[in-house]
C-alpha cells in the first residue's frame, strides 16, 4: 500500500454542498448590502469557514458579524442542505472501495462545524464509512489552512501524517494537508465550487484528478 490511511475533506470532495451553502451566504450578504455574483462568492469563500472571514464581511457590509447572524446563517444553510444536498458523483462507490482497501483506516477531516459535517454524511449515505472518525476544524485551535484537523485525524488513527493521503478540492485544504506532511490528491472536476487544477498543484497537490472513479487506482 502507498499509504497507511486516507483522510478526506467533506465539502466538495464527499458532498456537493458548496453551491447550496454559498447560495445562502450570498443571499444573506446581499441582505446586508454586499452584493456578490455566485461566482464571486465562491471565489472568496469556498474552502473557508465563514466565521474566520468576519473581518472581511464586516468591512464590506459595514456591520460586525454577530453570533445571532451566524445562527441564522447556519439555520438557513442546514435547511438548504437537508432539502437539496447530494453526494459528489461517484463518491459513495469510491469511498466504499477505499474503506475496504484500507480496512477502515479512513477519516473525514473538515473545516466545517461538526453538526454540518454529520448532517451531510448522514444525508448522503456516507456516515457508515466515517462514524467515529470525523474531525472538525471548529473544535481545534486553528482550522484550515492550518494543519491541525489533519494532524488530529492522523493521531486518532495512530498513523504518521507522512504516511497519510489527503483528498482535497480547494487551495485552503491542500495547504492544510501539505502543512501536516501528508501527500495531497487534488479533486478538480469542471463544476463550479472547486479550485482549478493549476491552483491545487501550485499549493502542493501531488496529483490532480477529475473523476471519483479514478481515486481507488490513485491510492492503491
Amino acid at each position: 500500500m502507498k499509504f497507511d490511511a486516507v483522510l478526506f475533506d467533506c465539502d466538495g470532495v464527499l458532498v456537493d454542498s458548496e453551491p447550496i451553502t454559498n447560495g445562502v451566504l450570498r443571499d444573506m450578504l446581499e441582505e446586508r448590502g454586499w452584493k456578490l455574483s455566485p461566482a464571486e462568492c465562491m471565489r472568496i469563500f469556498v474552502g473557508k469557514a465563514v466565521k474566520d472571514e468576519a473581518a472581511l464581511i464586516a468591512a464590506n457590509t459595514g456591520s460586525p458579524l454577530t453570533e445571532e447572524w451566524m445562527v441564522q446563517f447556519r439555520e438557513r444553510r442546514n435547511l438548504g442542505l437537508m432539502r437539496d444536498l447530494k453526494a459528489i458523483a461517484g463518491a459513495v462507490d469510491a469511498i466504499a472501495k477505499v474503506h475496504t482497501l484500507y480496512q477502515g483506516r479512513i477519516a473525514c477531516a473538515s473545516g466545517a462545524d461538526r453538526f454540518k459535517v454529520e448532517l451531510q454524511l448522514e444525508k448522503c449515505g456516507l456516515m457508515p464509512f466515517f462514524k467515529g472518525r470525523i474531525f472538525s476544524g471548529h473544535e481545534l485551535p486553528r482550522s484550515k489552512p492550518f494543519p491541525d484537523v489533519y494532524l488530529a485525524a492522523a493521531a486518532a488513527l495512530g498513523v504518521d501524517p507522512k504516511r497519510c493521503a489527503v483528498v482535497e478540492d480547494t487551495v485552503t485544504g491542500v495547504t492544510a494537508g501539505v502543512a501536516a506532511g501528508c501527500t495531497v490528491f487534488g479533486y478538480s472536476p469542471s463544476e463550479m465550487g472547486h479550485d482549478a487544477p493549476n491552483a491545487l498543484k501550485a499549493s502542493g497537490a501531488s496529483q490532480v484528478f477529475t473523476d471519483m472513479a479514478d481515486l481507488v487506482s490513485l491510492l492503491s
